[in-house]
C-alpha cells in the first residue's frame, strides 16, 4: 500500500533527555497503524512532530510524499490524550467554534455537529456547559470535532481512556468505519486488545528506538511456540503416550473432558501431532495457541531491555 506518511531518521532530544533515535516508519493509506510502547518510549514526541507543534532535530517526514508543511496540518486531526476544552463555555458553542477553527462554514459546521451529536446521543447536552459533561461525554465532544473536518490523516492518543465498555466499543466502530472511508488512523494505546481488533500494522518504540514493525497478523506469527491445546474425551492422560518429539505443557481435567497444551519440538507438521493424540484420544477441538500482542510487547520490550 503506498504511505500516505513517511517517517524517515528522525532524531529528537531534550535536556539530558534522548527522546527519539533514528527512528523510520511507513504509514500505509487508508490503514489503522497502531503505535504502541510503554510510558516515556517517544511516542507522543514523534506525535507532536507530525503535527509540528515541535521539530525533530535531524530527520524528514513526508506526507502524501511530500515534505510536511505547516499548511499539511489542514488535513490531520488530532486527539491528544490529555483533553481540553473551555469549561465555561456551552457545548455547543465550543463545538461549533473548533470546527470553525478546522475551516468549515458556520452552515456546514451546524450540520455535520447536528449529525455527530445525534449519532452519539448527545443532542441534549448542546446548551449545557463543559464543566456539567462526565468525562466519556466530554471525549466524545473532543473525538467529534477532531473528525469534524474529514481530515486525510487521524490521530488518536489513547482515545478509549476513561470509556466505559459500550462507548469504547461505539468509538472503535467508528475508527474502522472511518478507515473504510477512505481516513487513515494512527492509533496509540496500551490496551493491546484494541489493538488486535483494529490495527493492520503496528510499530513498537521503546528507549527512544523502533524495535518492532509489521502487519499485526505477520508480527504474532512472528512469535509462534507452536503450542497447540487440545479437547478430548476421557479421564486418561495422554502426557506418557506422546512421542519424544512433542512436549506436554499442561493438562487438565473437567468433568469428562480433558484439556492439554503440546508444544512441537521438531519442524513436524500439526497435523502429524493431532495424528498421534487421536490414536489415544477422540478429539473435540484443536487450536494453536498464538501469542497475543500483550504477550509479544512484554516479551520484545524486556528483551531488549537485557540488550541495552
Amino acid at each position: 500500500m503506498t504511505p500516505i506518511l513517511t517517517i524517515d531518521n528522525i532524531n529528537k532530544s531534550f535536556i539530558n533527555h534522548r527522546a527519539l533515535t533514528d527512528v523510520s516508519l511507513e504509514i500505509p493509506e487508508g490503514s489503522v497503524f497502531g503505535l504502541l510502547g510503554p510510558n516515556g518510549a517517544g511516542k507522543t514526541t514523534l506525535i507532536r512532530i507530525i503535527n509540528q507543534i515541535s521539530y525533530p532535530d535531524s530527520g524528514t517526514i513526508f506526507f502524501n510524499n511530500k515534505p510536511l508543511r505547516r499548511k499539511d496540518v489542514e488535513n490531520i486531526g488530532y486527539l491528544p490524550e490529555e483533553r481540553g476544552l473551555y469549561k465555561k463555555m456551552k457545548v455547543g458553542e465550543q463545538a461549533l467554534y473548533l470546527a470553525r477553527l478546522k475551516g468549515l462554514s458556520k452552515q456546514d459546521a451546524l450540520k455535520k455537529l447536528k449529525y455527530w451529536f445525534e449519532k452519539f446521543e448527545i443532542e441534549q447536552w448542546w446548551d449545557k456547559k463543559v464543566e456539567e459533561l462526565s468525562k466519556g461525554m466530554a471525549q466524545k465532544v473532543q473525538f467529534i470535532v477532531t473528525i469534524i473536518h474529514e481530515p486525510q490523516l487521524l490521530i488518536f492518543d489513547e482515545p478509549f481512556s476513561g470509556f466505559d465498555p459500550i462507548n469504547a466499543n461505539l468509538l472503535r466502530k467508528e475508527i474502522l468505519e472511518l478507515r473504510q472511508k477512505g481516513a487513515t488512523v494512527i492509533f496509540s494505546t496500551h490496551n493491546m486488545g484494541s489493538v488486535e481488533e483494529i490495527c493492520d500494522n503496528i510499530a513498537l518504540i521503546n528507549n527512544s528506538k523502533k524495535i518492532l514493525e509489521g502487519k499485526v497478523n505477520e508480527v504474532k506469527k512472528g512469535f509462534r511456540t507452536f503450542e497447540y491445546e487440545f479437547k478430548y474425551e476421557g479421564t486418561t492422560s495422554i502426557a506418557e503416550k506422546l512421542e519424544d518429539r512433542y512436549k506436554l505443557i499442561s493438562e487438565k481435567q473437567l468433568e469428562e473432558e480433558q484439556y492439554c497444551r503440546i508444544k512441537i519440538n521438531d519442524a513436524s507438521s500439526p497435523n502429524e501431532l493431532l495424528k498421534n493424540v487421536m490414536q489415544h484420544a477422540t478429539v473435540h477441538s484443536f487450536n494453536e495457541i498464538i501469542p497475543s500482542m500483550n504477550d509479544i510487547f512484554i516479551e520484545v520490550v524486556n528483551q531488549h531491555k537485557t540488550q541495552n
